[in-house]
């Protein structure tokens, strides 16, 4: 990857507006590669996924805003090792972006973000959240 890179994730089960505006926001810090959390990880956040990892996929890499999408290193519930795995082959400047949802207080992967110099971006998208996809 060249250029600045903002990292993104979540289950995006289903997309909905929120996403949309998250990654317009996002893309505005450079290209957004979205780490796309598993079934198995909505399985133990919701239940159950409403679609499987690979029609979310598909609509992600049909968005306009979104670079890349990658499955999510997640059994352990963050994407730490996600960033550990992209930030090696990323140039420039990297971001993590997270919505208006997630403060220092429920982002596990803070510590992660600092050792490799990922700048965290809180407040990406809609403040309030407009709509959760969990509800």
């Amino acid at each position: 990857m060249t250029g600045n890179t903002v990292f993104v994730s979540g289950g995006f089960d289903p997309v909905h507006p929120g996403h949309i505006d998250l990654f317009r926001d996002a893309a505005r810090f450079g290209k957004v590669h979205t780490i796309l959390n598993t079934d198995e990880w909505l399985v133990r956040k919701k239940g159950s996924p409403l679609m499987p990892w690979e029609e979310r996929y598909a609509v992600l890499m049909g968005m306009r805003d979104v670079f890349h999408v990658s499955r999510a290193l997640d059994n352990d519930g963050t994407v730490c090792h996600s960033l550990l795995a992209h930030a090696k082959k990323a140039d420039g400047q990297l971001f993590f972006a997270n919505g208006g949802d997630r403060g220092a207080c429920n982002t596990p992967e803070i510590a992660v973000c600092r050792r490799l110099g990922i700048q965290i971006l809180f407040g990406i998208g809609p403040i309030p959240k407009k709509r959760g996809s969990s509800d």
